[in-house]
């Protein structure tokens, strides 16, 4: 178990730190309909995540059943690709960065976030899973890494369990500042909200270089060993 647990990590706390996700929620529980809002979105952010981790899981693990010892060789051709689809999504990130004195542009759907109904916010909480590649490529990558690993079934259950859970987080966490936090909530989620828009790009380049070399390097051991 800890080896397909281990192999996650990286990739579920990537998705966990992602400004988007805990943006908008964070948004959604500043408007009128925060409560439904908040809990509509969380839903669909899990969902989403737990359907893109349990489809990737299940082909990798059946392959890996149907072929042998070893984690089936697809998965760890498709790591590679992943890894250097990393250190591209990584390049783009740090070429892309708003300059000195600069705020990156805010996307069309924040603005109209205090129209939306508990429907659209599950939708864009899908939408930032399926549609967002940054988001994609680290749940897949996550999966993948669980279905390549050497632990039983069982264990692999548990780790997608446990990805699901960690990548989760963005939503969760500032749900529960929100529920139980009184008076402070809005203030503490505020300041959250101003860290991860000013450090956004240096966290998720960073993120994407060590995940790149990292994936790369594991599915070329896999592969040559």
């Amino acid at each position: 178990m800890g080896d397909a647990i281990g192999q996650m990590l990286t990739s579920a706390v990537g998705i966990a730190i992602s400004p988007l996700p805990l943006i908008a929620v964070i948004l959604m529980l500043a408007t009128p309909k925060g409560r439904a809002n908040g809990y509509a979105f969380t839903a669909g952010w899990i969902s989403a995540i737990a359907a893109v981790v349990t489809v990737v899981v299940l082909a990798g693990s059946g392959a890996d059943a149907a072929g042998g010892d070893g984690p089936a060789t697809w998965t760890l051709w498709l790591k590679l690709a992943l890894g250097a689809l990393f250190l591209l999504l990584g390049a783009k990130q740090w070429k892309d960065r708003p300059g000195e004195g600069h705020e990156a542009a805010t996307p069309g759907w924040m603005k109209a976030i205090d129209t939306f109904t508990p429907g659209k916010a599950a939708g864009l909480a899908v939408a930032l899973v399926i549609a967002n590649p940054k988001n994609l490529v680290l749940a897949i990558g996550g999966a993948v890494s669980i279905a390549s690993s050497t632990a039983a079934t069982g264990d692999k259950t548990v780790a997608a369990v446990l990805m699901v859970l960690i990548a989760s987080l963005c939503a969760l966490v500032p749900l529960g500042v929100y529920l139980t936090g009184g008076e402070r909530a809005a203030h503490v989620l505020g300041g959250w909200k101003a860290w991860m828009a000013r450090h956004n790009t240096a966290i998720m380049t960073a993120l994407f270089l060590v995940l790149g070399v990292k994936y790369i390097g594991d599915a070329l051991s896999g592969l040559t060993s």
